[in-house]
């Protein structure tokens, strides 16, 4: 009875396995003459616009380096661009090619930004922010690609995401100048855990004082604040643009800016609903189908969409690794026994 009960499951997985590799089979027979044409088109791509892309994309890595080192110095935390580019790079390899990527990346890029000298409070605050601001700023780039694609705008997303971050700098706002409301309001949760855990019933607020107060620093100053908004915008948009260079590389320069930007912000979109690392097949189908939509011919887009990955996934993220082997021996968690 064990045995059957066994058998079962490795049945259904191998079962699952063969539906998957007969659907893959038969897209790659059917798709077949695309595939070639655009593997074709990609053997000879522009060196010139080749390079270009390349340098804008590694241009777009420095523009998120940027912001946070923007928010970071508001906070009263200096450290050299070098470092921030740095840990800009090995941050997005883990959280684009790990599973549950975005986790390690976030507790990677808080114990750097501790290394750095800022406080637990103001790391914190620095990668909720810079999340927030990134997300606000491929929002507003999507509502103005469907307006001059003349589509509908979802202003509804960007209206959100507007409020949550003006929210969170208020917030912040009042709790720098009057650190006891964190308590207060900190003061229930805290009973009733400490009720649960049979703990005295003050356990803990002392640490949440501590935060509260190393918050004080964390204060977005106009001009800091201004530039990380600049920065924002820019990391979306010359990432856009090494779409846009590569498409002109293997001939598919047609496409308006409104389109292309419409198709980049599709691809984004898509790659933050999957679990898949890198967003593989995910991002890659929602950017061809975009810019099929352009105007842009089946072959030259799987073309296009090819090379911008090679580049986005195999020059950036290779370099991100590199530059997480450079960092990571050096963190205190790496001389720990």
């Amino acid at each position: 009875m064990t045995t059957v009960a066994a058998e079962s499951p490795r049945r259904m997985r191998w079962a699952v396995t063969a539906i998957v590799a007969g659907v893959l089979v038969a897209e790659l027979v059917l798709g077949w003459e695309s595939l070639a044409d655009a593997v074709a088109k990609l053997r000879t791509p522009h060196l010139g616009w080749l390079a270009a892309a390349l340098l804008v994309e590694t241009a777009a890595m420095q523009a998120y380096a940027r912001m946070q080192l923007h928010l970071l110095r508001s906070a009263g935390v200096r450290v050299p661009l070098r470092r921030h580019v740095a840990l800009a790079y090995a941050a997005h390899s883990l959280s684009v090619t790990l599973p549950g990527g975005p986790a390690f990346s976030t507790a990677f890029n808080y114990r750097q930004m501790r290394r750095f000298g800022a406080s637990p409070a103001v790391a914190s605050w620095c990668i909720a922010l810079s999340g927030i601001l990134s997300a606000a700023a491929l929002a507003a780039i999507t509502a103005f690609s469907a307006i001059t694609a003349n589509g509908a705008p979802d202003w509804h997303t960007f209206a959100a995401l507007a409020v949550a971050a003006l929210l969170a700098t208020i917030g912040v706002r009042r709790l720098t100048r009057r650190p006891s409301s964190l308590a207060a309001v900190t003061r229930p949760v805290l009973l009733l855990v400490n009720r649960l855990r049979h703990r005295p019933a003050d356990h803990g607020q002392d640490r949440v004082q501590g935060f509260a107060e190393q918050l004080r620093a964390a204060r977005l100053t106009p001009g800091h604040g201004a530039a990380a908004v600049v920065f924002a915008l820019l990391n979306w948009l010359l990432d856009a643009a090494c779409l846009w260079f590569c498409c002109i590389a293997v001939g598919g320069g047609t496409i308006s800016a409104g389109q292309l930007l419409l198709a980049f912000c599709a691809g984004m979109a898509a790659g933050t609903i999957t679990i898949v690392p890198g967003g593989l097949g995910i991002i890659d189908g929602a950017l061809i189908l975009g810019l099929i939509a352009g105007g842009i011919g089946t072959e030259i887009a799987i073309a296009v969409v090819v090379l911008y990955r090679l580049i986005t996934l195999g020059f950036i993220i290779g370099v991100g690794w590199l530059s997480y082997l450079a960092i990571r021996p050096s963190t205190p968690a790496a001389r720990r026994p």
